[in-house]
């Protein structure tokens, strides 16, 4: 039986991503509470009302009725408005201590102080503040992100946009609820957006009052500008986001678990279908108050109503080194040639897609592990089709099927189609880690069960708005990456440090993720090959780093009734 859940106490960039719901473009800004000082029961009353003014404006979970046009009752909104705080913005609006306490203590500790463990600077703890500065590329304002300083982060708004018709542009609504929080935070006082997040331009202005981030949109004759699903490395993106029970009506559930659940064992024999096998995740995976996959609640602070329907998010700004990604992969792409006896053109597309675990129209390694079988479906599936609508519908229904999705390691085991250490096999490995695997064999009963525990809901969009042709290292792209769990230790922590940054549990030795990886001390990645075709495995060796972190901290999002409870200033944790 689906679990219902009250979606509209729960806002809606934890249910759902955005960009896939025709909100292509985004403005997410941050901002600060000034101190007011020992002012007894007035201490956080400013918060408090530019809280109570935001929470009338959240976009909720709720379901939209699609037949209804864009700003009118009952359809989707033009603009949403979702609301997050980090822990010292909660400090900052007078929470209870008892409440505060409470919390969990990565979440206390903030992104920042959590940079050794995620790979952003030396492993190591570091032993002294004298160490040289590992975050000089950050942004300033995540640079200058100091607990009980005037420029920590306190809380943390978005704002996504539908576009004009064929254009890239947002309706007009964005640029007006912008000026409406503008206005609200001098109405108000003591609430300041904190300017220098990206670059402005390529001299280094960092005078940005907000982060911008859209989809990378693409030209199409008769169309104008089309959303598309790539990121600025040219891969389609946002494809496996897990499915939690509630998220979706049960017809809808149905086709979108398929290899984005778990995959159960059958109770005896086989299942009858992938349908039967693929199964929701549990709800408290990703929403606090309910059971999770080991069918208790997820540690929260008291009160229950406060924490429940609530998530904590991950935002993360990822900038990618476009130039550095170029030209090692079609140098690298010569060696491999040589080595596999391919064409160039043949050898880049293929050593790619051996890094990523993904061709780049989205298809998996897993579905078509040489360059001939992806051809094979590219061909079968329209999905190069020299007309551009068809080519797009095509592209569309395909991201849609389950073909893209629903696959499993347990016949790959070896990684001769998929390396082991791929990017795709280390942030979702699926079957690959039950215990009953044998390195040798294949294992066609394997299950998710290990993996069911660390699953993250990605959100977020690519920002920097420079044409492919020109974008180098130094040039403002990369994604605003943004993730949503229970338990920010538990799953992207784990899966950050675990998996991307350490190679032990895929063979790997200390090798890390050939994409998002550290690549200061490691740079190798290695990609297996099946002796029947009498070829090698290959090395790549030397990689730079292609993906840096610009900043970011850690958010709690607070459900519709924790608002106007924090908004009332009556949170009792007893």
């Amino acid at each position: 039986m689906t679990r219902r859940l009250d979606l509209a106490d729960i806002q809606g960039n934890i249910v759902h991503a955005y960009g896939k719901k025709n909100f292509p473009v985004a403005r997410y800004f941050f901002l600060h509470i000034e101190a007011s000082g020992a002012e007894g029961p007035k201490e956080g009353e400013k918060g408090r009302r530019f809280v109570d003014a935001v929470r009338h404006r959240i976009t909720t979970a709720t379901e939209w009725d699609k037949n209804i046009k864009p700003g009118e009752p009952g359809g989707p909104p033009k603009v949403t408005l979702n609301i997050a705080f980090t822990f010292y913005g909660l400090l900052a609006l007078n929470l209870p201590t008892r409440t505060l306490k409470s919390m969990p203590p990565e979440f206390i500790d903030g992104m920042k102080a959590r940079a050794h463990i995620l790979g952003d600077r030396n492993q190591e703890p570091p032993v002294s503040e004298a160490e040289p500065s590992w975050d000089a590329n950050w942004d300033p304002i995540w640079k200058n992100n100091v607990p009980q300083t005037d420029s920590s982060v306190h809380i943390w708004i978005s704002m996504n946009a539908h576009v004009e018709p064929g254009t890239d542009q947002p309706v007009p609504e964005l640029e007006e609820q912008t000026k409406w929080l503008v206005g609200l935070c001098k109405e108000i006082g003591g609430i300041r957006i904190l300017a220098q997040n990206g670059k402005v331009n390529d001299d280094g202005d960092h005078s940005q009052y907000y982060q911008a981030a859209s989809v990378i949109f693409e030209k199409v004759d008769g169309l104008g500008k089309i959303p598309t699903p790539k990121e600025h490395f040219g891969f389609s993106d946002g494809i496996g986001n897990p499915v939690f029970e509630g998220q979706f009506t049960p017809e809808i559930q149905k086709k979108r678990v398929l290899g984005r659940g778990k995959w159960m064992p059958p109770k005896q024999g086989k299942w009858a279908s992938p349908e039967e096998g693929w199964q929701p995740l549990a709800t408290g995976e990703f929403l606090l108050g309910h059971p999770d996959e080991g069918q208790e609640d997820p540690p929260a602070a008291r009160p229950d109503e406060f924490m429940r329907n609530g998530s904590f998010m991950v935002y993360r700004k990822l900038h990618q080194n476009v130039g550095s990604f170029n030209e090692y992969m079609a140098t690298e792409a010569k060696k491999f040639a040589k080595v596999m006896g391919m064409d160039a053109a043949e050898a880049e597309v293929t050593l790619k897609a051996k890094l990523v675990g993904r061709w780049p129209d989205g298809v998996p390694l897993s579905r078509a592990g040489t360059h001939e079988e992806w051809r094979d479906v590219v061909a079968e599936r329209g999905l190069e089709d020299t007309d551009p609508k068809t080519r797009l519908g095509n592209l569309q229904e395909y991201r849609a099927s389950d073909h893209i999705t629903s696959f499993k390691y347990g016949d790959d085991i070896r990684g001769f189609k998929c390396p082991s250490g791929s990017h795709l096999r280390r942030v979702n490995t699926r079957d690959y880690l039950d215990p009953t695997n044998d390195p040798d064999e294949t294992n066609p009963n394997a299950t998710t069960q290990l993996n069911k525990r660390r699953r993250i809901l990605r959100r977020g969009l690519p920002y920097g708005d420079k044409p492919a042709g020109q974008q180098t290292d130094k040039t403002e792209q990369g994604i605003a990456f943004m993730v949503i769990c229970a338990s920010i230790f538990r799953q992207f922590e784990f899966v950050q440090q675990q998996w991307i940054q350490y190679g032990l549990d895929f063979n790997q030795g200390n090798n890390t993720c050939p994409l998002l990886g550290n690549h200061s001390k490691h740079k190798r990645h290695t990609i297996p090959s099946d002796p029947a075709t009498k070829k090698p495995p290959y090395i790549c060796d030397n990689l730079p780093q292609f993906v840096e972190t610009r900043g970011g901290d850690y958010f709690f999002i607070p459900s519709v009734t924790a608002l106007w409870l924090i908004a009332q200033g009556i949170i009792d944790p007893t």
